[in-house]
């Protein structure tokens, strides 16, 4: 049980301030086994799944082992069982994974198969034999998808103002492009009361990559670029979880991964 894991100090204390509350653990919701089962589901966790299925098959798929782990990992952090910047030490080091099997028939028979997939480490176990890197405009779809739902507030306007700039190589705001409609989105939500008016983040991000004037890559600059303007704008510590310097974060653990030999 949750008292023979090993926690971080911090951990430990909020267990102690909430006893007898259980996280929600990886053998809770899947049929796993070994050290993963009795590990908490993390926020980044699920971030990094979300943004590899993203990658992978398009987008997180609603009602999926990402969108499961998004909401177990919510619950833990408002129990205080975990922080939102948390990413449990399995995942961390053996990472996650997905694949998509592809087959290639003619006249109904097979002549060719083979697995497309994203991994978080690319390790030597990593299964991944075709990917492309995911680009800073997929990233922020994925950020659309995982936090959707958030409304947009200047943290976010300013992160995406920053990715918006390391695809542009520009300082000039676009007219009418997703700074721009962030900025916006940002400054009208300050205004409004009733939560159910705001502007939603994936109102702004959704086709970010049809949006954007350019695409490329995601490297570690952009994710340190962009990480940096949303915690100094929003006076945070960590990262929104799945937003958008979170999900840019993700993208180039993947791409690092995939490149790795």
């Amino acid at each position: 049980m949750s008292q023979e894991q090993p926690r971080r100090p911090r951990e430990e204390q909020q267990q102690q301030q909430q006893p007898g509350v259980e996280p929600i653990k990886y053998g809770d919701v899947f049929s796993v086994s070994g050290d993963l089962a009795s590990k908490p589901i993390a926020p980044q966790d699920a971030a990094m799944l979300q943004s590899a299925e993203a990658a992978v098959l398009g987008q997180p798929q609603r009602g999926g082992p990402a969108d499961t782990m998004r909401a177990a990992a919510a619950w833990n952090e408002r129990a205080g069982l975990v922080g939102r910047g948390d990413v449990s030490e399995v995942a961390g080091k053996e990472g996650l994974t997905v694949e998509r099997t592809i087959t290639e028939r003619v006249a109904g028979q097979v002549i060719g198969q083979f697995v497309e997939g994203a991994s978080a480490t690319g390790g030597a176990e990593s299964q991944v034999t075709q990917q492309s890197a995911i680009t800073i405009g997929e990233a922020l779809e994925a950020a659309a998808q995982s936090a959707g739902d958030k409304p947009v507030d200047p943290s976010d306007a300013a992160a995406i103002l920053v990715a918006e700039q390391r695809v542009t190589g520009s300082n000039v705001v676009i007219p009418g492009g997703l700074a721009d409609s962030a900025q916006t989105a940002a400054a009208y939500n300050k205004g409004t009361r009733r939560d159910e008016a705001k502007i939603r983040i994936s109102e702004v991000l959704t086709g970010a990559t049809l949006k954007l004037p350019a695409d490329r890559a995601a490297n570690r600059h952009d994710a340190e670029w962009v990480m940096d303007a949303e915690l100094r704008t929003g006076g945070k510590k960590a990262a929104h979880p799945g937003g958008v310097a979170a999900s840019v974060a993700a993208a180039v653990r993947l791409n690092e991964g995939v490149a790795s030999p």
